[in-house]
């Protein structure tokens, strides 16, 4: 396995003023779905699975800057990424409002909006949708009929299966292989039964860890278990 090929998703060493590079746009992935509590396992299982492929995961928890505001930021991440993962499932009614929350439908509209009507690099993008179960999304978002919706059920595994088939099929073409969803799954319980023990070393709380310490410590595991 080649978990992340030179030739493909290498990035730059350094960029001016010895800042780091932005990940090239080839490797970015675009994360959009719910960020709380009850999506919790299932957003660990998107990251670590755009990781162990050999990718960036990125999304809007990555930086927090009172000082740009959230739609420009989402806009941006969305230009500098080639592929994205849209997760619609949350539909339920929020307890407070009694309203549907609809920021991931309106991300997946901006960026299919880019891939629609930018420039050649733009006109590039891939993107996979989640969805909880299959062609509920028919029913209130009637206009994405003629999309491939995949479902996860609310599974982990499932998640693990549907990123790493998406990317791979990518990858394919590229010449490059990644293991089976069996083994990726696998992988990923793995991580999870570790990662308690990756917090305490670093005197982290698993539960409130940030979106870039989450990326650390995926790859630190990563590293360690080739």
């Amino acid at each position: 396995m080649s978990r992340n090929p030179a030739h493909v998703l290498k990035a730059p060493a350094s960029s001016r003023r010895g800042l780091p590079a932005p990940a090239p746009y080839d490797s970015c992935v675009f994360i959009n779905c719910p960020f709380d509590a009850s999506y919790l396992r299932l957003f660990r299982a998107l990251v670590f699975t755009i990781q162990d492929c050999g990718f960036v995961p990125r999304c809007a928890l990555e930086v927090r800057d009172s000082g740009e505001v959230r739609i420009s930021k989402i806009k941006r991440i969305i230009r500098e990424c080639r592929h994205g993962i849209h997760d619609i499932s949350r539909v339920e009614l929020d307890p407070g409002s009694g309203l549907p929350r609809f920021n991931m439908p309106l991300e997946l509209g901006l960026f299919m909006g880019a891939q629609e009507y930018g420039g050649r690099e733009q006109k590039r993008k891939r993107c996979l949708i989640l969805e909880d179960a299959p062609y509920r999304y028919q029913v209130f978002c009637s206009d994405l009929a003629g999309q491939d919706v995949s479902s996860h059920g609310g599974s982990p595994d499932s998640a693990v299966t549907a990123v790493r088939d998406w990317l791979a099929s990518w990858l394919c073409d590229t010449g490059v292989t990644v293991p089976g969803d069996t083994h990726m799954c696998e992988r990923y319980r793995e991580f999870s039964y570790d990662l308690p023990v990756l917090c305490r070393d670093l005197r982290l709380e698993p539960e409130r860890l940030l979106f870039a310490e989450l990326r650390t410590l995926v790859q630190e595991w990563a590293d360690q278990n080739p």
